[in-house]
């Protein structure tokens, strides 16, 4: 009996890690489609000769200022950039903590980051690599 409790243990935490990459894999994508409809609104009001254009905030539709309304747009931007990095780097170490729970080899190259520029700069001053 207690073998089993060990089990259903065990698939319980599989399978609710597994979810936990599902659901943050659904919020990249709706995030980056937010993000998409952004740009596309940054680039329309590029191209706007006007100096007020209206935007909706969720269903209320305002009549505002383009400056003001490109800084919203841009700080939105940046934010939903951020939130989309980090579910990505939450995600790969969920991914390999799910591989091992599952015991396989962890996913070869997926926790890299490239160089900075000082360490580039010092990798190339060394010889080691031309930038």
């Amino acid at each position: 009996m207690d073998n089993q409790a060990k089990v259903l243990q065990y698939l319980i935490s599989v399978e609710k890690l597994a979810e936990e990459i599902i659901n943050d894999k659904r919020d990249i994508i709706l995030l980056d489609k937010r993000r998409n409809q952004n740009r596309e609104a940054l680039r329309d009001i590029s191209k706007a000769c006007q100096t007020n254009c209206w935007v909706t905030v969720g269903s209320v539709l305002l009549k505002h200022k383009l400056t003001d309304t490109i800084s919203l747009l841009e700080a939105d931007q940046k934010q939903l950039n951020i939130d989309i990095n980090k579910l990505r780097s939450n995600l790969k170490v969920k991914v390999n903590d799910l591989r091992d729970l599952e015991m396989l080899p962890p996913v070869s190259g997926s926790l890299l980051v490239p160089l900075t520029n000082k360490e580039s700069e010092g990798m190339s001053s060394a010889g080691l690599f031309a930038s």
